[in-house]
């Protein structure tokens, strides 16, 4: 929007500067040219003090925040109420229900952070439309989708490179995933269990599991795979980001579980987006999304979550019956499909059409 970017914007990411999603709202905000506050997520206090003194310093006509972090938020949440500087609120997840699966008290505390973040701010960029729709809901003024976007393409020869490193046949259909491997101890669950339990319930000889991604839950994984463990299931570690795509470029499908409930069910996943680029169908559980965006390269389980014996019980049904023949029709569909909701420019051009708007209109704002 004209005249917007030499307007002074503030933004940050509680998650930290150099996390990924600090990457998200600088490159959102990037036709605005914003000024960058560094917070850094390991010393929460700090960075919240030091963006109090920035905001006092350059007055910015707003700030934008990514992520929901209380130290953050509630800086905001004062800077606005003592100072009038405005502020928007980006965030892939709903706070009360996400927090709830730590502890009941934590979900409730939670949820009463997430309203007034919503009541406060001059506006809410959502990761999915449902985030959106929440957030209007809880009192936010103004919304928009921002789902994000894939950062990188597969090298030339990279299916036949990585394959040859991981040691996996040529004729062997891979289902993977890329994420990180945190052990939830509410639901005894860390992503990619789903995927080791499957197969190893799976007579055929031809399938393999390839998770990749480190973490708390790494081990649980190379516990459950067992005497599987570097055959039928495969735990490459985590690998750099630039690195991702040729990994899924060795996949012939991808697993994106997510629980249907207030967690998963207002989520699309980060790696969605990537999954898409890499031309890869998914497998994932009854949310909206699954329903929203298919339009015929999803498999849909039942069950309320990936641990759910029933999410299970159902793809290794799946993978049993899974042909190379069936994977490439559902490949074509996502070469052919007509929406394209993870395009990088149409988000920027959102993003600053929404910030200029909220500045033009500061008084409602506050």
């Amino acid at each position: 929007m004209e005249g917007t970017s030499n307007r002074r914007i503030l933004c940050f990411a509680t998650q930290g500067h150099d996390h990924i999603e600090g990457e998200r709202i600088r490159d959102l905000l990037e036709p605005l040219q914003p000024e960058i506050y560094a917070f850094d997520h390991s010393r929460k206090l700090r960075s919240a003090v030091g963006l109090a003194r920035a905001a006092i310093a350059q007055r910015p006509r707003l700030i934008v925040m990514e992520g929901t972090g209380t130290a953050g938020g509630f800086t905001l949440v004062a800077l606005d109420a003592l100072l009038g500087i405005p502020f928007v609120v980006s965030s892939g997840d709903a706070v009360g229900p996400y927090l709830h699966l730590h502890s009941r008290l934590a979900g409730v505390l939670g949820g009463l952070y997430e309203r007034l973040l919503c009541r406060r701010c001059a506006g809410y960029v959502g990761w999915t439309p449902y985030l959106v729709g929440r957030a209007i809901t809880f009192g936010a003024r103004r919304g928009m989708t921002a789902p994000g976007w894939t950062r990188g393409h597969a090298s030339d020869g990279a299916r036949e490179k990585i394959r040859s490193r991981l040691g996996i046949s040529s004729d062997a259909l891979v289902v993977g995933l890329v994420g990180s491997l945190h052990w939830a101890d509410s639901v005894g669950y860390v992503y990619g269990a789903e995927l080791v339990r499957a197969v190893r319930r799976v007579r055929r000889s031809d399938i393999v599991a390839c998770i990749v991604g480190d973490g708390s839950g790494r081990q649980r994984l190379e516990e459950m795979a067992a005497e599987d463990l570097g055959g039928r299931v495969l735990l490459p570690g985590r690998v750099p980001p630039a690195d991702v795509p040729d990994y899924l470029a060795a996949f012939d499908v991808a697993s994106l579980p997510q629980s249907v409930d207030g967690v998963g069910s207002f989520r699309y996943s980060t790696k969605l987006s990537e999954y898409l680029a890499g031309e890869l169908p998914m497998i994932t559980g009854e949310i909206p999304a699954a329903y929203d965006l298919d339009e015929g390269y999803i498999w849909r389980l039942p069950g309320r979550g990936p641990w759910s014996s029933t999410y299970v019980d159902a793809m290794a049904q799946l993978l049993e019956a899974l042909t190379a023949a069936e994977i490439d029709e559902r490949r074509q569909t996502i070469l052919r499909r007509r929406a394209e909701p993870f395009d990088k420019l149409a988000q920027q051009r959102r993003m600053t059409e929404f910030i200029g708007d909220i500045l033009a209109n500061e008084s409602d704002a506050r």
